[in-house]
C-alpha cells in the first residue's frame, strides 16, 4: 500500500500539471476547436484528480464516510456542469472548471486536515453553487442594480458598524457576527461585494473631481471601519481594490501614485498603533529568532514547505496540523507540504489564469458598469491570493486572509462563488455583443 501511496503523489502532480497546461492553453489560444478539446480534457483531469485524492485517503483511513463525501461532491460537480452548459451557453466554461478545481483541492486538503470542517465546507459550497445558478440571469435581467450605488455603500458601512458594536473577536480582529447563537459568519466577505458594486455604480456615468471625492469618502469610511475592527488584511484588500478601480475609471496615474503612497503611510501608522501588527512584523522579520512564541506559526509554515520539497510528502504523510489555523490562513503550507512545490506553482498559475480571465471580461464589455464591476472583482480576487500566499511563504507579513475557494471558511466560499457567478453573467451577456476596441484576448475565451 505504501508503494501505491508514493506513486499516487506523482500521479496527482501529473494530473494538476496537465490541468494547468490545458487551462493556460484554452486562455491564450483563439481557435474554437482547441478550446473545445481543452475543456473536455480539463473536465477529465478535474474528476481524475478528485477521485485520486479520495482514493488515496480511503486506502489510509478505510472510512465509509469518505466514500459518501466523495460521491456527494462528484455529483454536485456533474450537476453544476450540466446545468451551466444548458442554461448559460455563453458563459466562460474555463472559469467555471477552474473554480471547481479550486474547490476540489480544498475538499481534499480539508478532508485530510479535519473531516468535520470538510463536510461543512462542502455543504456551504454546494448551497452556494446552487444559488449561483440563478445569479447570471438576475444580473442580465435586472439592469436596475447599477442605480443603487449609495445604497450599496451605506449598507456595507452599516454592516461593518454593526460588527463593531456586537461582533465577536477572533485572532485579534473583531470581524464576526453570531446569529441567534446558531451560526457565525463574517460580514466583511459580503461587504466586499457591496463595496465593488457601490464603486462601479457611482463611477458608471461620471468620474469628475466631485464624484471622485464623494466615492473616496465612502471608501475611506469603509476602510476605517475595518481598521477599527483590527481587520487590517481586509482593510488592505478594500483599499487596493478602490485605488485600481479609481484608476480604471479616471485613467489618471496621479491618483494611482497618491493612493499607493497613502497606503504605505497608512501601513506604517497601523504598525505603530496596533500591537498584533507589531507581532506579525516581528515574526516576519525574524521568525526563527522568536520560534517559541511570535514566530512559531510562520516557522512551522516554512518547515512544512521545506519538508514537502518539489514533489510533496503525499496525503497523510506530512505534519501540517502542527501549524496553527492551518485549515484557513495557512492552508497553502499544508498543500505545499503534502502535494509539493511543483503542485503549489501550478496552483498559483491557475489563480493568475483566473485573474486574466476576469480582467478579459472587464475589457470586452461595452457597458461601463459591468467593466468596472469585473475589474474590481479581479483585483479583489488576485490581491487576496497574493496576501494569503505571500504571508505563508514569508514574502510579506501575515495578514490573516483566506486562500479563495480552498481555505476553510463559509463566508469566504459563499462570497467568492457569488462573485464568480456575477462575472459569469457579465461574460454571458458579452458573448452576444461585439467586443469593444480594447477587447483584446489576454486570458479568456473568444468563444465557448
Amino acid at each position: 500500500m505504501q508503494f501505491v501511496i508514493e506513486l499516487s503523489k506523482y500521479l496527482m502532480l501529473i494530473i494538476v500539471g496537465a490541468f494547468t497546461y490545458h487551462s493556460v492553453r484554452a486562455s491564450v489560444n483563439k481557435n474554437v476547436n482547441t478550446h473545445m478539446k481543452s475543456h473536455r480534457w480539463l473536465i477529465v483531469f478535474l474528476f481524475m484528480f478528485h477521485f485520486t485524492g479520495y482514493f488515496i485517503m480511503y486506502l489510509q483511513i478505510q472510512s465509509s464516510r469518505l466514500l459518501w463525501l466523495y460521491v456527494a461532491e462528484a455529483l454536485v460537480f456533474i450537476l453544476i456542469i450540466i446545468l451551466h452548459r444548458f442554461i448559460y451557453p455563453g458563459k466562460s466554461r474555463l472559469l467555471l472548471i477552474n473554480m471547481m478545481m479550486f474547490l476540489s483541492i480544498g475538499y481534499i486538503i480539508l478532508t485530510r486536515l479535519s473531516f468535520d470542517k470538510a463536510v461543512r465546507q462542502f455543504i456551504i459550497s454546494a448551497a452556494s453553487l446552487g444559488i449561483g445558478v440563478f445569479i447570471p440571469v438576475l444580473i442580465q435581467r435586472f439592469k436596475c442594480i447599477r442605480k443603487y450605488g449609495w445604497v450599496y455603500g451605506i449598507s456595507g458601512i452599516a454592516f461593518l458598524v454593526l460588527v463593531l458594536l456586537i461582533g465577536t473577536e477572533s485572532y485579534g480582529a473583531t470581524s464576526w457576527l453570531t446569529v441567534f447563537g446558531l451560526f457565525t459568519f463574517q460580514p466583511t466577505e459580503f461587504v466586499k461585494l457591496l463595496y465593488v458594486l457601490c464603486i462601479a455604480s457611482l463611477f458608471r456615468n461620471r468620474n469628475d473631481f466631485r464624484i471622485v471625492c464623494a466615492v473616496t469618502a465612502v471608501a475611506a469610511v469603509t476602510v476605517l471601519a475595518l481598521v477599527f475592527q483590527k481587520d487590517l488584511g481586509g482593510a488592505l484588500i478594500f483599499f487596493v481594490t478602490y485605488i485600481f478601480m479609481l484608476y480604471a475609471s479616471t485613467e489618471k496615474p496621479l491618483y494611482l501614485l497618491f493612493g499607493l503612497a497613502g497606503g504605505s503611510a497608512a501601513s506604517w501608522i497601523a504598525y505603530t498603533l496596533f500591537d498584533h501588527v507589531k507581532v506579525r512584523v516581528l515574526a516576519w522579520r525574524n521568525p526563527f529568532g522568536y520560534i517559541d512564541k511570535e514566530g512559531y506559526q510562520i516557522s512551522q509554515s516554512l518547515f512544512a514547505i521545506g519538508t514537502g520539497g518539489w514533489f510533496g510528502m503525499g496525503l497523510f504523510q506530512g505534519l501540517p496540523t502542527t501549524i496553527p489555523v492551518v485549515d484557513s490562513d495557512f492552508i497553502f503550507s499544508a498543500i505545499a507540504e503534502e502535494f509539493g512545490g511543483f503542485f503549489s506553482l501550478c496552483l498559483i498559475l491557475l489563480y493568475i489564469n483566473c485573474f486574466l480571465i476576469l480582467i478579459n471580461v472587464s475589457l470586452k464589455t461595452n457597458d461601463r458598469f459591468y467593466s468596472l464591476l469585473s475589474m474590481g472583482f479581479s483585483v479583489l480576487f488576485i490581491f487576496q491570493v497574493f496576501l494569503s500566499v505571500g504571508g505563508v511563504i514569508k514574502f510579506i507579513p501575515s495578514t490573516g486572509v483566506t486562500l479563495p475557494l480552498i481555505s476553510s471558511g463559509g463566508s469566504s466560499i459563499v462570497a467568492t462563488v457569488i462573485m464568480f457567478m456575477i462575472i459569469q453573467g457579465v461574460h454571458d451577456e458579452n458573448s452576444m455583443e461585439k467586443p469593444n476596441k480594447i477587447g483584446v484576448i489576454i486570458g479568456g475565451e473568444e468563444h465557448d
